[in-house]
């Protein structure tokens, strides 16, 4: 936990000031509300953010994101509770059409941030809007040391042992987005970070009958394979930097608690998918503009039948990577491609 927090590091000036600008949040009893967020989870690899890169994730009117003044009617007692204890912020895109079931991302925020934050870190608003993407961005609870966080693993990051069921509560936003607009439930997809990472893993392992796939970075599942028991496959991508300090890319320990590394990672998610054991290789991308080059190894699990196990491995990287422009665009690419199969 101190690694955690020490390696975070302070907020940015810039993503201070913007991080108080009012969202609308989606809740059952709260038509509209505002908020402020001062916590961090994006440190001097965003650093280099330019100004223009915030205000591009960030300049999607208030108009544009509907909110509902009751829950979704079809909705139990307990989402509706769930919803309205823990608002979340829903973009819908500007093309929206009811009559053509949309895709929808939940992202979900490193340890310490919030989804705002975590958005204006990954610059996905935009890339969601023009894709048709409805995009939820729900915040973790807060801990006694005013740190959001995701209960995903017992390695992270439930630190004082609360035992909130963050599984329940995105369970809750997938069922009231789904309740208030057309959700197409082969197209329900997860990205997080760190935190947010470990509990999209989490969400794959225990809710794969609905979800269609993860983007995970700098994250892993559990350590102890018999946590992890999906019901049938999901398709994963893994991101992680092999400099990553605080989640290392060939595992470790936190708080005590052993988590896998990348490789291990990945061959459960194969054999788990029934794909077979070996690996490709692919052409390199660029997604770290700290790094020369086309930093990023892209692999896949052969064998795979409808769903992917992917890993790509930023040459370098840290736990916050500098992400560039292509970044956001690469991540709705691949999740796109990976509906839940028909059966």
């Amino acid at each position: 936990m101190t690694k955690l927090r020490a390696t975070l590091g302070p907020l940015l000036t810039l993503l201070a000031a913007c991080s108080s600008s009012p969202t609308t949040s989606v809740g059952a009893d709260v038509p509209a509300v505002t908020r402020t967020d001062a916590a961090t989870d994006a440190d001097a690899a965003s650093a280099d953010a330019r100004s223009d890169d915030v205000a591009a994730a960030i300049d999607v009117p208030a108009a544009d994101v509907p909110v509902a003044d009751a829950p979704g009617a079809d909705v139990s007692p307990a989402v509706a509770a769930l919803v309205a204890a823990r608002p979340f912020h829903l973009a819908v895109p500007d093309g929206y059409d009811a009559s053509h079931p949309a895709p929808l991302l939940v992202l979900l925020h490193g340890y310490g941030a919030s989804g705002l934050l975590q958005d204006l870190y990954f610059h996905m608003t935009r890339e969601a809007n023009m894709r048709g993407v409805l995009y939820a961005t729900p915040d973790g609870t807060m801990d006694a040391s005013g740190m959001r966080f995701w209960n995903a693993s017992d390695a992270c990051c439930d630190f004082a042992h609360t035992g909130v069921d963050d599984v329940a509560y995105i369970d809750a936003i997938i069922a009231d987005v789904s309740a208030r607009y057309a959700v197409d439930p082969r197209r329900i997809y997860l990205l997080g970070h760190s935190n947010g990472a470990f509990m999209s893993h989490r969400m794959a392992c225990d809710r794969a009958g609905e979800i269609a796939a993860i983007v995970a970075l700098a994250g892993a599942t559990f350590f102890d394979a018999t946590r992890c028991a999906p019901s049938e496959p999901v398709s994963i991508l893994d991101v992680h930097g092999t400099a990553d300090a605080v989640i290392a890319y060939d595992g470790g320990v936190n708080v005590g608690v052993r988590y896998p590394g990348e490789t291990t990672t990945m061959a459960r998610w194969a054999g788990y998918d029934r794909c077979a054991a070996t690996t490709s290789l692919d052409p390199s991308i660029d997604l770290d503009t700290g790094l020369a080059g086309a930093e990023t190894l892209v692999a896949h699990h052969d064998g795979c039948t409808g769903v992917a196990v992917d890993l790509w491995t930023i040459v370098g990287g840290t736990h916050l990577p500098a992400l560039g422009a292509s970044w956001a665009p690469a991540v709705l690419d691949w999740l796109l491609a990976h509906p839940k199969p028909a059966h």
